[in-house]
């Protein structure tokens, strides 16, 4: 029997979960949650073999939940599901130690089949995300502009970013209208949301 933590905020989806694992004889889900910060100390507890974590809780994000998991109960393996495709979420799902990786429109059948998986060690990854993510084209932005569209992820204006960086006003408006630019984005804040997405600007 695979003993299965299940971390997924959305309660009906939660529930619905639960009840298609149910019906496989080999699958046991031992616990659920709906919080991030709620992973690890259930999973210390309840000591599954397998968590299946939702990419985006609340608490804490269901990529540092594994990766705190990973940490704390290695044993545990780890399978993210997510609702959105971000080539770059599959990049930082496998550097935080998951072992899979599916969409959440995936049929029962298949997430089913990708916890056994999981749990016999192997790597599961969605082709389609698999796919996204080796098309993603490379970082066009230069280190300066990158350090720029950081500082105004964090809220900085442009006169306190040239002020941070030693440059003057005119020299960082002028590096972030590249970097928008460069991203294709309609404005800084789309800017940071696209390079975001692409695994090009780590953020919070």
């Amino acid at each position: 029997m695979i003993r299965v933590l299940l971390a997924e905020d959305m309660t009906i989806m939660r529930q619905g979960l639960i009840a298609l694992l149910s019906y496989e004889g080999d699958l046991a889900v031992v616990a659920d949650v709906e919080r991030g910060d709620e992973v690890v100390p259930t999973a210390l507890r309840v000591r599954p073999d397998v968590a299946v974590i939702d990419i985006d809780l609340p608490g804490l994000d269901g990529l540092r939940a594994a990766a705190e998991l990973r940490g704390r109960l290695p044993e545990c393996r780890t399978l993210i599901l997510t609702g959105l495709v971000r080539p770059a979420d599959l990049r930082r799902a496998l550097a935080a130690g998951a072992l899979g990786f599916l969409g959440k429109d995936a049929p029962a059948e298949v997430l089913a089949a990708a916890i056994r998986r999981v749990a016999a060690g192997e790597r599961v990854v969605d082709p389609e995300l698999a796919v996204a993510a080796l098309e993603v084209r490379e970082n066009p932005l230069t280190p300066r502009e990158l350090d720029i569209l950081r500082l105004a992820a964090e809220g900085a204006t442009v006169t306190e970013i040239a002020a941070r960086l030693f440059i003057s006003t005119g020299t960082a408006r002028n590096h972030l209208a590249a970097a928008v630019a460069k991203t294709g984005g309609r404005s800084r804040v789309d800017a940071i949301r696209i390079a975001g997405e692409m695994g090009w600007l780590p953020l919070p």
